[in-house]
């Protein structure tokens, strides 16, 4: 059975039908290969991140176990690896930091309705179909929080990348003031680890990028420490270490669902959901841009919801799609989801062997290897590339940015949003508006925007207007009719060349009735040229249609200079010497003709017929 012969309602509750079909023995053999080579890439990353979190290390394996299952399950992405993510860690740091000491059962208690509470939100969104909120998030926003995180991560582990006492908490320049006092004390050792665990991934990562620097450089600080500690003794060295994992799958847990939690975690939970939304749903199109696929944003919401529902009652925190190993599982040759089901399944097997291994990792090593995360996080070309660009969006950048730095990272989150959505409504909230005057120097007297040597109808001003007509751009409209009213008092007539206008709500209608009428009661009137049928329904919903007068809406320019002409006053025109229109020569006629014409309805003098053909005659 086909895809198209599936319901949408089974396509989204049983979303593995559309691409059930795709997985043969090729397909399942590179996606367990993919699948493998992902899954020992995790642990290191699952470690790191949980200690960035502020969560026990177990945590941050477990959040990478059953989320991706469930997600790649449930989402529409071929690719998509879900899971733990230095974005999602800090966010969850330094939400939860401030109601609960780090590492602690009350702490991880926090997290995991956290994870519960985000789950749900996406859950919802995606059933209500709201899979475009994604679209409105500034990638400023996105690259300037980036940036922040990645300092703070650095920030928080130069206590143990130097080995100094530095108070937890407190912000960015608390912690570089004590950081600054402690320098002297730096512990030589745990900084010969930190330095060769950073020194070998970056090493790696450049001259051997298929080799998965992470954990040569895991292993390379570790080792150091084993040396050190047997040459030295770990009383001279001092040097920490993460402790084993328990050996153990992943084991359930309950979020907790007083009234008091759930409002003390709303902001953080909405900040969050956001953010990994954005993160989830922007990485899935991308890859999908490079596999041919397209990702439905709606269905990867369900996806992630239900796998953050499923995450809190297994142990893991927040999850969301990493960048990382979403390329990764891409570059390995993954072609379906079952790529990701495997690396889930597999990271279990994984942790179970080498969970007594951990006790040798030095939390130096840690520090290394975050220190590689938060670096790369900072991406040059973009930031370059946003302050090479507008106004709008180097301030977005720096509003997030600087929010991160100064204000919890929820609250930095908000702000981006906020002021990415203020500055689109500040766009469109002013549509372009432009004067259109025929010009005799173009063929068939095309409109221009007009100039100094071009002269408008004393009696009609014809404007374009390119842009939604909705409650947030009315008053820019209204101030323009009445700007062009107190300008030009003897432009009686208004003609709006409405092909830009595509959508209008019931205040914009409203505006443009409420003109009509005005014009009407002056001796005017006010005329749509070039009306789309979405725009005309819509008028006609919210019942301005008639006070416009449908006899004044006309589907060319021709039809609509013929109709407006026989408005004219006629004395004005004798008057004229401009002879903007073509129509203007009718003026010149004899008396009895003129007379005839200025008491016959315009319909009349000029049929519908007619007019359709002199539009066709005059290439409108």
């Amino acid at each position: 059975m086909s895809k198209s012969q599936y319901s949408a309602w089974q396509l989204r509750m049983l979303p593995f039908l559309s691409w059930k079909n795709r997985v043969t023995a090729d397909t399942i053999r590179a996606d367990l290969i993919s699948g493998l080579t992902v899954a020992i890439v995790v642990v290191p990353q699952a470690v790191a991140f949980a200690s960035i979190a502020g969560m026990p290390p177990q945590y941050g394996l477990y959040a990478g176990m059953i989320p991706p299952i469930i997600a790649a399950f449930f989402g529409s992405s071929w690719h998509l690896m879900s899971g733990p993510t230095t974005a999602a860690s800090i966010v969850l740091l330094s939400s939860l930091s401030v109601y609960a000491e780090p590492m602690t059962p009350e702490y991880v208690g926090l997290a995991l309705t956290l994870t519960f509470m985000v789950g749900v939100i996406e859950l919802m969104l995606g059933l209500a179909r709201m899979g475009t909120l994604v679209n409105f998030i500034s990638h400023s926003v996105v690259v300037g929080f980036t940036t922040g995180a990645a300092i703070l991560i650095a920030s928080k582990q130069l206590k143990n990348f130097f080995g100094v006492p530095i108070p937890r908490g407190g912000n960015l320049f608390e912690t570089l003031h004590h950081f600054s006092h402690q320098l002297p004390n730096t512990n030589g050792y745990v900084l010969a680890i930190a330095a060769l665990t950073l020194v070998s991934g970056m090493v790696v990562k450049k001259r051997y990028p298929k080799v998965p620097f992470l954990i040569v450089a895991l292993l390379a600080g570790s080792f150091l420490g084993v040396a050190l500690n047997l040459l030295f003794g770990s009383d001279v060295t001092a040097i920490k270490t993460v402790g084993a994992l328990p050996q153990t799958l992943p084991p359930l847990s309950a979020p907790d669902f007083s009234l008091d939690t759930i409002q003390k975690l709303a902001p953080a939970a909405l900040a969050m959901t956001l953010f990994a939304l954005t993160e989830a749903v922007s990485i899935g199109r991308a890859i999908g841009i490079r596999s041919g696929q397209l990702v439905d944003g709606n269905q990867e919401f369900i996806g992630q919801g239900l796998s953050n529902i499923a995450g809190s009652f297994f142990s893991a925190y927040v999850a969301t799609g990493s960048f990382n190993r979403t390329s990764l599982n891409y570059q390995a040759g993954a072609k379906t989801p079952v790529s990701a089901m495997t690396a889930g399944f597999l990271e279990i097997f994984i942790v179970l062997a080498i969970a007594p291994l951990v006790a040798y990792l030095p939390t130096a090593a840690m520090a290394g290897i975050l220190f590689i995360v938060a670096w790369g996080l900072i991406d040059i070309p973009a930031i370059k590339h946003i302050f090479s660009s507008t106004h709008s969006e180097r301030g977005i950048f720096l509003v997030t940015f600087l929010s991160c730095l100064f204000l919890d990272l929820e609250f930095a989150i908000m702000a981006g949003i906020l002021l990415s959505l203020v500055l689109y409504l500040m766009r469109v909230s002013k549509p372009r508006i432009l004067a259109r005057i025929p010009d005799p120097n173009l063929p068939n007297r095309k409109f221009s925007t007009g100039g100094s040597h071009l002269q408008e109808c004393p009696q009609l001003h014809i404007m374009r207007i390119d842009g939604s007509l909705f409650f947030g751009s009315v008053a820019y409209v209204r101030e323009k009719f009445v700007r062009l009213e107190q300008q030009h008092p003897e432009q009686k007539h208004l003609a709006i060349v409405a092909q830009g206008i595509g959508f209008v709500d019931i205040a914009g209608a409203d505006v443009l009735a409420n003109e009509a009428e005005r014009r009407r009661a002056d001796g005017g009137g006010l005329y749509l040229i070039n009306v789309k049928s979405g725009l005309w329904e819509s008028l006609e919903e919210c019942g301005a249609l008639d006070k416009i007068n449908p006899n004044h809406i006309f589907q060319s320019k021709s039809a609509a200079l013929h109709g407006i002409f026989q408005k004219f006053d006629k004395s004005k025109c004798r008057e004229c010497t401009a002879r903007i229109f073509t129509e203007c020569a009718t003026v010149e006629f004899t008396d009895t003709r003129q007379a005839t014409r200025e008491r016959q309805p315009a319909l009349e003098v000029y049929p519908e017929a007619v007019l359709e053909a002199d539009a066709e005659a005059a290439g409108a």
